[in-house]
């Protein structure tokens, strides 16, 4: 009986030094596996908009961006770890939106990338309220050339046109990245300057 309240004990020990942890991305460093990042707010498209993500990450080289992304409508933006394996992009499209678009462009992407991808594995999709804007996202798991992925989309109005982010790592880390993506994704900051 003794011995099933220590382990009890520690469970719960384990369970909020994990808890613990994960502190919010925005003070001090964060340990993501078996790493620490610190996150800073990174202003991308000349400062419209802002996020926290890794001060270590940095821009892709091309000759990396053109193996990663062949397709030559890749994202504008991409900010990747050392080696390329985490990577968040954000590519702007001019195409009308506003933010009562939000659900129905999220709903249609995710349906396209299933007809495109009938393979991938789908986890959580939704809308997030972030500085008085509506994000809509979905993640999921696909397969890579010797890997799977872990991805999550999110879709927002900047300026009244479309803004799409990903975030991207192996699989095996998602765990790790799943909340951490969602914090990331929560320090979203757009210019209130909608037209000069």
């Amino acid at each position: 009986m003794e011995e099933r309240l220590d382990e009890k004990i520690l469970d719960y020990i384990n369970a909020a030094e994990k808890k613990e942890e994960q502190k919010d991305i925005c003070n001090g460093p964060i340990k993501i596996g078996k790493k620490f990042y610190e996150f800073e707010e990174t202003e991308f498209f000349d400062g419209k908009i802002n996020m926290y993500i890794p001060n270590t990450f940095e821009d892709m080289p091309l000759e990396a961006k053109k193996l990663k992304y062949p397709s030559e409508n890749r994202p504008d933006i991409i900010k990747s770890n050392e080696n390329g394996s985490i990577a968040v992009t954000f590519k702007l499209i001019d195409s009308y939106l506003t933010d009562e678009q939000i659900e129905e462009l999220k709903d249609t992407m995710k349906i396209i990338n299933n007809r495109l991808n009938p393979a991938n594995i789908y986890f959580d999709e939704g809308i997030l309220e972030v500085d008085e804007k509506k994000i809509g996202y979905f993640d999921f798991k696909s397969s890579a050339i010797d890997d799977f992925l872990y991805n999550f989309i999110f879709l927002f109005a900047l300026q009244e046109k479309t803004i799409m982010g990903t975030f991207s790592c192996s699989y095996s880390d998602y765990d790790e990245w799943k909340d951490i993506v969602v914090e990331m994704v929560n320090t979203i900051k757009t210019n209130k300057v909608e037209n000069n």
